[in-house]
């Protein structure tokens, strides 16, 4: 505790100060006993390959897997596939409550299930916007949604509390999905130019602190998208990123001034609890 103590404090001070960005990843489904839906790359690919055959070289690999679907079962058996991976709806977690009880500006989710989306439900103030792919949607990067799932104007998130980001997309409300090759070529080709990522995310990420929760960045992809999501934000952040990191992940932490929090996130979500009600009482 004690070497967590100062970060812990300061995540506290952004809270209050509403700078804090939670970064959420496929981690963040750990928190639930039988998750019911796939809660990482792994589980996903493993998933999608028991429905259908997919090359035995390619089998782990989630992104090529995918792209093989999609090019050989065509785009609508891909969809289909991942639609029934996430049919479930997941119950949110402790931690999704609470960041959802939170006035938070920007919420950023980077996987596909709908935990976060649900613990948002109550609320009337908030909305959000998901990456399109480009194989079903040429020429629109994103497309953003109320909180009822209706297709609404780029300009009404300014008048939301909280505006989700869901990068990948998701099942609810539309069924969009980032998840084959094409999909993140596509993305990864004008990312450092910042066309796919929405005017109103990169407004709110000015100047603002991210907090990552569930992600490891052990794999390039990861790496690529945080990266680019957090571009001229603050330049200090933070990662619940319980045991030994590797070299890769040491490398990004250092590069982007990401502050390490060697805690399991369960037992951060407990200690969260208790920053985030003082915020919420400032």
């Amino acid at each position: 505790m004690t070497a967590n103590a100062p970060a812990l404090e300061d995540i506290g001070a952004a809270l209050a100060a509403g700078t804090l960005i939670p970064y959420l990843g496929p981690g963040m489904l750990d928190l639930l006993p039988d998750c019911p839906v796939p809660a990482s790359p792994e589980q996903l690919v493993a998933t999608l390959t028991a429905k259908t055959t997919v090359p035995h070289k390619i089998r782990g690999k989630l992104t090529a897997a995918a792209q093989y679907i999609e090019n050989f079962k065509h785009r609508k058996s891909l969809v289909a596939l991942m639609n029934d991976a996430y049919a479930v709806s997941v119950p949110p977690s402790v931690l999704h409550r609470r960041l959802a009880e939170l006035p938070l500006p920007l919420v950023v989710d980077a996987w596909y299930d709908d935990a976060m989306p649900a613990a948002l439900a109550p609320r009337r103030d908030w909305g959000q916007v998901q990456g399109l792919s480009q194989s079903e949607h040429f020429g629109n990067w994103f497309g953003f949604y109320d909180a009822d799932g209706a297709v609404t104007p780029d300009e009404y998130a300014a008048g939301w509390t909280t505006l989700l980001y869901k990068p990948l997309g998701g099942r609810a409300p539309a069924a969009n999905y980032l998840v084959s090759d094409s999909d993140y070529v596509e993305v990864l080709t004008e990312i450092d130019i910042q066309t796919p990522i929405p005017q109103a995310v990169q407004y709110l990420r000015s100047g603002r602190n991210f907090l990552f929760l569930g992600c490891r960045f052990n794999d390039q992809l990861q790496r690529s998208f945080a990266r680019q999501i957090m571009k001229r934000s603050s330049d200090r952040h933070w990662a619940v990123l319980p045991g030994e990191p590797t070299k890769n992940e040491l490398r990004f932490l250092a590069e982007q001034n990401i502050t390490r929090i060697d805690l399991p996130l369960a037992e951060f979500a407990a200690r969260f609890a208790t920053l985030g009600a003082e915020a919420a009482a400032a």
